[in-house]
């Protein structure tokens, strides 16, 4: 395991300011009809569905895989997980495949069931906001919105030449939730993980941290500190256990940065750390 890092890094005010401005804050549902600007998913990249069998339904997931990418090198996978009331669209926007294009990356976001489904993690009340009810749900979902997850990574492995040392898994807002989640129990998949503007304080957390460590998956947490949805102290508890587990981490504060803007603004971060880590 490389040596503990910790770092807290934020923007110039007048920096952060002229990112709040021109990234639109993403809502925590989306309305029917709003524009989701730079959240849009990039042209480039690919919106597909495959037939979910234990759910009985088609699941749609979108895929960007870099021009660098080959089917005689072996190359990094990002799985990235979206937030409630958002689709896998989101964690295929520009800023992101702007990024695996230049590096060579395979971006894979799924849809985790449905917009609310949480990647497995423990639901919180009132996740989805007031549209949450709207639509019947099984009483399943949780391991359903794993097992969507889990679908995709399998079908990117069987598709593209993945290099088994470096699969990566972030996610933003209840996506960042269902990082710590799948992250530790998982651990012997990722080379390093990224919960963005995700909080903490999951059940049993100290225990999952341990199986990170054991499995040597590097951590770094992104929150901006104007956070509107997700109150920043939650990262800041969870960098501090990390710290305390041994887990190598860095941490990333944003400052005068908000909720939705974090998720474009991390992402330099975090492909930088990304690429510093293999199995």
């Amino acid at each position: 395991m490389k040596p503990f890092l910790k770092t807290i890094r934020t923007l110039p005010v007048a920096l952060a300011t002229l990112a709040a401005l021109s990234l639109p804050a993403a809502p925590a549902v989306a309305q029917p009809g709003q524009g989701r600007g730079m959240y849009d998913i990039d042209p480039r990249a690919e919106l597909r569905s495959y037939r979910f069998e234990e759910a009985g339904m088609d699941m749609p997931y979108c895929v960007y895989a870099s021009s660098k990418v080959s089917a005689g090198t072996p190359a990094p996978l990002i799985v990235a997980l979206h937030g409630a009331g958002t689709g896998p669209q989101i964690m295929c926007n520009t800023t992101i495949v702007d990024l695996a294009e230049a590096r060579g990356y395979i971006v894979a976001a799924p849809m985790g069931y449905n917009e609310r489904g949480g990647y497995g993690a423990p639901r919180r009340a009132g996740r989805g906001g007031a549209n949450a009810a709207a639509a019947p749900e099984p009483a399943n979902i949780p391991e359903l919105s794993e097992q969507d997850v889990m679908n995709v990574l399998a079908m990117m492995r069987e598709e593209f030449n993945v290099d088994d040392e470096r699969i990566y898994l972030m996610g933003h807002s209840m996506g960042g939730g269902g990082t710590m989640y799948l992250g530790p129990k998982h651990a012997d998949i990722w080379a390093a993980i990224a919960p963005i503007a995700g909080g903490g304080g999951q059940p049993g957390q100290a225990e999952s941290l341990q199986r990170l460590k054991a499995a040597g998956v590097a951590v770094i947490v992104v929150h901006g500190d104007a956070d509107e949805i997700v109150p920043v102290q939650g990262s800041r508890d969870l960098a501090a256990l990390l710290e305390e587990t041994g887990v190598e981490s860095r941490y990333v504060e944003l400052a005068g940065v908000g909720h939705g803007p974090v998720i474009n603004l991390a992402q330099q971060y975090i492909f930088d750390f990304f690429d510093g880590h293999s199995k």
